[in-house]
């Protein structure tokens, strides 16, 4: 495949030859018909000028050497040459050759006086050249008294025709010249940028964010922007990868440190046996705790908001939320946490997927539980609204900064530098909360502040219960 640099030099060098073959042979069949017809006009208006002197300076014959005189000079001014016949085809004179005086121009050609435009060799014998002729008749008293014939040599057409389109044929190629620095500088303006693009397409395709210059003001402004904006993510998303794989790796080796460790001290014998039911009771804790973590793991391909696949159905959001807070009772009840549920009503009908409406609550009230102080309280409350029902899981917790509350959305992200006081915590709760809200059309949002606590509130679509 030809690159776009030769296809433009064969582009230019085509429409190059192209348009010299024009102006060579349909221009110049052109400017022939153009000068023909020119000549032919002009050579009328002097046959009709010289008939209409005779008119007037003659009244009996046309020989008159007055008249003669006027003719060759005539002759001089115009260019053209001029014959003078009678009726009866006696040449009375010729400009251009005083020979053919009292020939007769019959002799010659039976049918030349009766054409008005004649072009060709008919006269060749007596004026040598082929010529175009003007013929026009010289009559007084309603009789024929003579022609009056201007010629010139097709000759002459033919070189001034040419010359024509020499004249064009320079323009033209002035004009070329002219197109070709335009075109280059056109070429370099869409050349030189657009190899920037490229470069910079592949430096952030090998992972290297480098896109330099200024930004472009042409039609490239739109294409710079969007490669930048798709470098910027490329770079995001590598990051997000290295990060995916440095939170996972330590998640992942604090437990299994601990599980190999308690393993290898039952394994030799260092662990006595009526201590044994604690350290199963830590190798079971960080069991589960990889097996939560593997599954937000797994799940987390499924929640993309864009094509996350919903379930939808009409059902009663209260007896939801009552069966996501029962698995917290224990837990709970070791830190001292009260769970408040106030509803808004005894029923509360809402569209959306139940499962994964039960798993956005059940991660609010993890997150909630997780981060409550002894003694804390945690209210989950419901509300309708033109059309919407909300939800609000609040605690009087540690809070989030503003800082943070920024980022809790994103995958892997944990409140404070120790990875989180509850180390079974993985960094996904929030995000796959998200994703499934987005998913369903609705909102989330976090108001919180640090030390006072935390609420988190969603809507989704509420229905007419049935009566």
């Amino acid at each position: 495949m030809l690159n776009f640099r030769v296809r433009w030099l064969m582009t230019y060098l085509l429409l190059f030859i192209i348009m010299l073959v024009l102006v060579n042979t349909y221009g110049h069949r052109l400017n022939y018909k153009t000068v023909y017809e020119n000549n032919v006009n002009a050579m009328y208006r002097q046959a009709s000028s010289i008939t209409n002197m005779y008119n007037s300076l003659f009244r009996s014959n046309l020989d008159s050497m007055y008249a003669e005189s006027v003719l060759f000079n005539t002759e001089k001014v115009s260019g053209y040459g001029t014959m003078a016949v009678k009726a009866d085809g006696e040449i009375l004179f010729c400009t251009e050759n005083e020979d053919v005086r009292g020939k007769n121009i019959f002799d010659y050609s039976k049918t030349f006086l009766n054409y008005q435009v004649y072009s060709g060799d008919a006269l060749k014998e007596l004026l040598s050249d082929d010529n175009l002729y003007v013929i026009c008749p010289v009559s007084r008293n309603m009789k024929l008294r003579g022609y009056v014939i201007e010629f010139t040599s097709l000759e002459n057409i033919e070189e001034e025709a040419v010359t024509f389109s020499d004249n064009i044929i320079i323009c033209f190629i002035l004009f070329m010249c002219i197109l070709f620095f335009i075109m280059t500088f056109l070429y370099l303006d869409f050349k030189i940028p657009m190899m920037k693009l490229i470069s910079a397409a592949r430096n952030y395709a090998n992972g290297i964010a480098d896109l330099s210059g200024k930004r472009p003001h042409n039609d490239f402004a739109d294409l710079y922007d969007s490669i930048k904006y798709i470098g910027e993510k490329s770079a995001n998303t590598a990051n997000e990868q290295k990060e995916f794989i440095a939170n996972v790796s330590h998640d992942f080796r604090s437990p299994l440190t601990s599980i190999k460790g308690y393993t290898q001290a039952f394994y030799d014998g260092t662990i006595p046996p009526e201590e044994g039911k604690k350290y199963y009771e830590i190798i079971l804790f960080e069991t589960e705790r990889l097996i939560k973590m593997t599954n937000n793991i797994l799940e987390l391909n499924k929640f993309d908001s864009a094509t996350m696949k919903l379930e939808r159905l009409d059902f009663d959001l209260i007896p939801v939320i009552r069966m996501s807070a029962a698995p917290f009772e224990r837990r709970c009840r070791e830190k001292n946490i009260t769970i408040d549920l106030v509803f808004s009503s005894e029923t509360l009908m809402i569209n959306a997927d139940q499962d994964k409406i039960e798993q956005v609550i059940q991660n609010l009230l993890d997150n909630a539980v997780k981060f409550s102080h002894e003694g804390g309280n945690i209210t989950v409350s419901t509300s309708v609204r033109n059309s919407k029902a909300f939800v609000s899981v609040k605690d009087n917790g540690i809070g989030i900064s503003s800082e943070a509350q920024n980022k809790i959305w994103d995958r892997f992200f944990k409140i404070d530098s120790s990875r989180g006081r509850d180390k079974k915590g993985s960094g996904l709760g929030l995000s796959i909360t998200k994703e499934i809200i987005d998913a369903h059309g609705e909102n989330i949002s976090c108001i919180s502040t640090p030390g006072a606590g935390t609420e988190f509130i969603f809507s989704l679509k509420a229905v007419q219960s049935e009566m």
